[in-house]
């Protein structure tokens, strides 16, 4: 009786998310096959993307979540699924390209990526995914509606790398080194000591003094002077999942129409603490002032986001802020550094400047050689005006990894377009993070609505969530820099400049530690 009372109450929304740059789509979701015996239903869809790939170094995967509703979509809150680890019971790959399903220990989304080598366009009809609603303490007679969201990831494999770009002689501002000297350091295995963290006003230490562990390394409790380590303190040397594209307007008017008034006035970055209009200001196009927000293009990196919004988003997501460690690894890679280089792996940089086309997902950035947004620039054509322009523009058929601006793994705009926030280790409090995933849910407390909860996050203060920004940072540069080297991968004059502002140069993105399965 149960069961025949929850199939006929329930309704589904179905939800297109788009993320532009590789038309990622989720379309005709559906819950089918309840189960009331193991409290379990299955949501379905079909997902689509192009330009996927899988090599022998690594590949692109979907993180995909389900938000739910008890009450007609007035209020979301975060699915739990029923098994984790790969292509789970009751879980299906559906039909088309060869996928592997991954589910994390902690349940709260899903990897989706090509089992095999290949590239091209992923097209699977439905995807299966079993959904425990009794752990979401739900009961059979409940009415619910579901979206299911999507956010493109490059996965970084485990490996070492090295952080600071020293040559013995030269380096890049307040880049990290080896001892008192000018050298760079090999991230491995082993304990992140012997790095020497310049004193000045964002920096406090050297870290063999402190000790910061490998992630999650059970064998490894102190270090050589008999501190104890933040062992799990995210070094980057494992492996890991980090956005593709930062943070695109359209996946914030996502976000932020999911929360509830009160959560939303604390988010709402066109307020007069951010971009104090819903006009364009900056090519930020987002506009709120009741209801749902919305913006003219969907596809632009999301600028004036503070520390707080950006672990807010992190937390919804059931993703977490990246640390500076990983941020150089992302762009790097393996490889050994050049003094000031840039993500895509040398000193070759062009500001973009002309805009060829309608600014709706498929302009492009014709002045020759352009790879990168930077130089507080007036761009010509499309919208004009400066700011931010839309994730992954410089990619095109013909692109290389420079002319692309990409990392060694795939990452875009590491360098330039909007400022990375990340977790630095020039600061006790940044040095403390342990790496926890977000849950899906923010915090509800009168005040402190829509804050994320993680309390190893930096920023964060009991019963308020994460409301300050120290711990934070910035690395990478944004459209704003007039000095190119900010946008230098080992660059650290901001990597602990704790700003809870909500500026105009300032987006992000959030990773997720790899499961070990």
């Amino acid at each position: 009786m149960f069961l025949k009372r929850f199939i006929l109450n329930l309704s589904v929304w179905w939800f297109i998310l788009n993320v532009y740059a590789n038309n990622l789509t989720i379309t005709n979701v559906s819950l089918t096959k309840p189960d009331s015996a193991n409290s379990t239903i299955t949501v379905q869809f079909d997902i689509s993307w192009d330009n996927s790939w899988r090599n022998y170094i690594n590949y692109d995967a979907v993180w995909v979540f389900v938000k739910y509703s008890c009450d007609s979509g007035q209020t979301w809150q975060h699915a739990t699924l029923k098994s984790g680890g790969v292509n789970p019971n009751g879980f299906s790959q559906g039909t088309g390209t060869n996928i592997d399903l991954v589910v994390p220990e902690d349940k709260k989304g899903c990897f989706i990526y090509r089992s095999s080598i290949g590239a091209g366009r992923v097209e699977v009809r439905g995807i299966q995914l079993l959904w425990d609603w009794e752990a979401d303490k739900l009961e059979a007679n409940d009415t619910v509606v579901v979206k299911v969201f999507g956010i493109e990831m490059v996965y970084i494999p485990p490996q070492a790398f090295y952080i600071g770009d020293g040559d013995g002689t030269n380096e890049s501002t307040n880049a990290f080194h080896l001892g008192t000297g000018s050298s760079s350091v090999r991230i491995t295995d082993k304990l992140v000591k012997d790095v020497r963290v310049e004193e000045n006003i964002y920096d406090d230490s050297q870290l063999e003094d402190v000790g910061i562990g490998i992630d999650g390394d059970e064998g490894i409790d102190v270090d050589n002077d008999g501190i104890v380590d933040n062992k799990n303190f995210p070094t980057g040397y494992l492996g890991f999942y980090c956005m593709k594209y930062e943070i695109t307007e359209g996946q914030w008017v996502d976000f932020f129409n999911t929360l509830t008034p009160a959560q939303k006035i604390n988010r709402d970055i066109t307020g007069p603490d951010g971009k104090n209009s819903d006009d364009v200001v900056n090519r930020n196009t987002i506009s709120w002032s009741t209801g749902e927000a919305t913006t003219l293009r969907p596809d632009r990196a999301l600028n004036y986001i503070s520390w707080m919004d950006l672990c807010a988003f992190a937390d919804w997501a059931a993703l977490r802020p990246m640390t500076e460690l990983e941020f150089e690894k992302i762009a790097r890679g393996p490889n050994e550094p050049i003094v000031g280089e840039y993500a895509w792996g040398d000193t070759t940089i062009i500001p973009a400047k002309v805009i060829s086309g309608v600014e709706d997902g498929r302009e492009t950035i014709t002045n020759v050689g352009a790879n990168s947004c930077y130089n507080d620039e007036i761009f010509s054509g499309g919208d004009g005006g400066k700011g931010p322009l839309r994730v992954g523009i410089f990619a095109t058929a013909r692109s290389n990894r420079i002319t692309a601006g990409a990392g060694y793994y795939g990452v875009m705009e590491l360098s330039g377009n909007v400022e990375e926030r990340c977790v630095t280790v020039g600061n006790t409090t940044g040095r403390n993070f342990q790496g926890t995933h977000g849950d899906g849910m923010l915090s509800l407390a009168v005040g402190y609505e829509g804050n994320a909860t993680n309390p190893d996050w930096p920023g964060y203060q009991e019963g308020k969530g994460v409301c300050g920004a120290t711990g934070s940072g910035f690395r990478g540069g944004s459209w704003e820099d007039t000095v190119v080297s900010r946008l230098a991968i080992s660059n650290r004059s901001r990597a602990a400049q704790a700003s809870g502002e909500r500026r105009s140069d300032s987006g992000g993105r959030c990773v997720r530690t790899a499961p070990r399965w």
